[in-house]
Parts: C-alpha cells; structure tokens; sequence
C-alpha cells in the first residue's frame, strides 16, 4: 500500500470513532497534502480554524478532557512549533500537575514539509522530531518512516490504554509516492 492510501485508511478508522474529532488548518477545505488524507471523514467531524496554532492545541486539550479524542492536525511541522505553549507546559505536563487526575489523550498529527516536486523552502520543511522526544515527557512522539507503520500507529494512539497523547509525525515527501 502506498504511504497517501495508509493515511487515508488511518483517518477512515479513526472518523468511525464517535468521540474524534479533526481539528485543524484545511481539515474541512483544501489546502495542503493532510487535506486529501481526510477525504472520507465526515464533515461533521472537522472543525476548520484560523491560523492560531496555540489555541488550538489548548482547545484540542480541553476537548480530550471533556472525553472527546481530537486529532489536532497541523499542515506542517515548522507551524508546530507556535503551539509549543499548550503543548509542552500544558498537554504534556497536565497529568503531573493535576496529581494524575485529569488525562486528556490527543492525536496531534503533523507532517515534515514536502520538498518534491516543490520546495516549500527552511520555514516549511524542517524535521523537529528529535527535539520534540527531547523535551516531551509524557506525549509518544512517533515518526511514520513507511507505510506499513501508519495504521498501527495511528490504532495505538487511539487506543492507548495509559490514555496518553501521541505526536505522529508523517514524510510530506512520501504523500506523492506509489
């Protein structure tokens, strides 16, 4: 199978759940790669936002603590990095600060900038995967390198039984490929 049809596969399974939620840039209208790999997921299941990256990683969070699992979907991996406030020192340091009391689990699906068959240049194509393991301590951060990782991948992050959050982290380069 190919790496664009595991992720569209990976989404189907994961729209079937009646507490996901798609929340992101271009998740309801096109506008990137992630967009195509949501064809199949209801609409009523997509929440389109502006571009505020850290408030939606906080509004993710608040979602999962509310029972739902959102799957906070970031185009790219450099945009990432503008939610690393709600990421970082709330996401990920939530059940530590709440004495394990509060345990939101939350998708949060990105993607390394494609640079073929065009670059989108060092803003849009950097691989920050190394630094997120190094300063996550509580969110599995999972890099997809091939196809047959991805259904696994994305089956685990929903149904982790320590209920804790996954950064999955796809090859924008490999979207294209047969």
């Amino acid at each position: 199978m190919s790496y664009k049809t595991e992720l569209i596969k990976s989404m189907d399974y994961l729209s079937k759940k009646r507490d996901t939620l798609f929340i992101g840039q271009s998740v309801l209208y096109s506008g990137n790669a992630i967009f195509n790999t949501l064809k199949n997921v209801p609409k009523k299941k997509k929440i389109e936002v502006p571009v505020f990256e850290d408030v939606q990683a906080g509004f993710c969070t608040g979602l999962a603590l509310n029972g739902f699992v959102p799957i906070c979907v970031y185009p790219r991996f450099d945009f990432l990095i503008l939610a690393m406030n709600q990421i970082v020192n709330h996401l990920d340091k939530i059940r530590h600060m709440s004495s394990n009391d509060f345990k939101p689990k939350v998708i949060i699906r990105t993607s390394i900038g494609s640079t073929n068959p065009l670059n989108g240049g060092v803003q849009h194509t950097q691989n920050y995967t190394k630094i997120f393991r190094q300063i996550l301590t509580e969110i599995e951060v999972v890099r997809l390198i091939n196809s047959k990782q991805i259904l696994s991948a994305y089956k685990k992050a929903y149904s982790r039984k320590d209920t804790k959050s996954t950064l999955i982290i796809e090859d924008g380069d490999a979207y294209n490929q047969k």
